[in-house]
Formats: C-alpha cells, sequence, structure tokens
C-alpha cells in the first residue's frame, strides 16, 4: 500500500466530492479518500473516479455527503476499498467497506481483495458446470434448478 497524503475538499456537489492533493501526492484512480471530523461526527469514505486538473480529483461519495463543506482534510488511503474473501465470508452480511454488519462477531478470513480487480485469466476458469455455494439459505435452496 502506498504512504497517505493529505489534501482537502474544494467542492461537495451531491454525492461528489473534489478534493485537491500536492500535485506529487495525487491519489490514483479506485483510491479510497477519508473525511474524518469527530466534533461534527463524520466518518466519510469516498472513492478516487477521475482526475480533473488542476491538482484535484472527483471523488464518488460512498455515503451521504451530509455536512461535508469546503476546507476539510481528505486522506489518500493510499489504496482501494478491499473485502474480506473466503469461506469465513459465507453466510454474512457486509455493508460495502467488507465490515460485516450482521452482529455475528468477527469476520474470519484470510485475505481481502480490493473491490476493483481485474477478472482472472480465462485459462484458470473452469467450463465445467458446478455449484455455487452462495452462503445464504433461500438461494442455495432455490437456485440450483
Amino acid at each position: 500500500m502506498a504512504e497517505q497524503s493529505y489534501g482537502k475538499v474544494v467542492q461537495v456537489i451531491g454525492p461528489t466530492v473534489d478534493c485537491e492533493f500536492p500535485s506529487d501526492r495525487l491519489p490514483n484512480i479506485h483510491n479510497a479518500i477519508k473525511i474524518v471530523d469527530s466534533e461534527k461526527n463524520i466518518d466519510f469514505t469516498a472513492e478516487v473516479a477521475i482526475h480533473i486538473g488542476g491538482n484535484t480529483v472527483r471523488c464518488v461519495g460512498l455515503s451521504s455527503t451530509d455536512g461535508l463543506v469546503r476546507g476539510m482534510k481528505a486522506r489518500d488511503t493510499g489504496g482501494p476499498i478491499t473485502v474480506p474473501v473466503g469461506e469465513g465470508t459465507l453466510g454474512r452480511v457486509f455493508n460495502l467497506f467488507g465490515d460485516a454488519i450482521d452482529e455475528r462477531g468477527d469476520v474470519k478470513y484470510e485475505k481481502r481483495y480490493p473491490i476493483h480487480r481485474p477478472a482472472p485469466p480465462l485459462a484458470d476458469q473452469e467450463t465445467a458446470a458446478e455449484l455455487f455455494e452462495t452462503g445464504i439459505k433461500v438461494i442455495d435452496l432455490l437456485e440450483p434448478y
């Protein structure tokens, strides 16, 4: 993961947030940007969608932008949003940040994958029919028809 850098919010329009960073520390596309303000109870995460010039990135908010204002400190996390993968995630419910929200305790997983990643090469894919287990009882019961 790359080193973190800091910028500031320069514009908020609906679900999009424009953030300005130093020219030598511009976040990559798909990097997660965190904006935290403990006084206003704001813990906001956005994802860099595009570089719009002038050392500014346009980000898509992943929750409500209510309370965000120009000048707030924005932190580039240095990497994309990741989610846990593996058998420990079967039957669990997650938010879009990969945090379990089903009140069943911690998730046992071996690794996390970014939410944007290339598809596996065709040579690594199976062409035979096999059962795809989701861990969701209703789907696993009714889907194999």
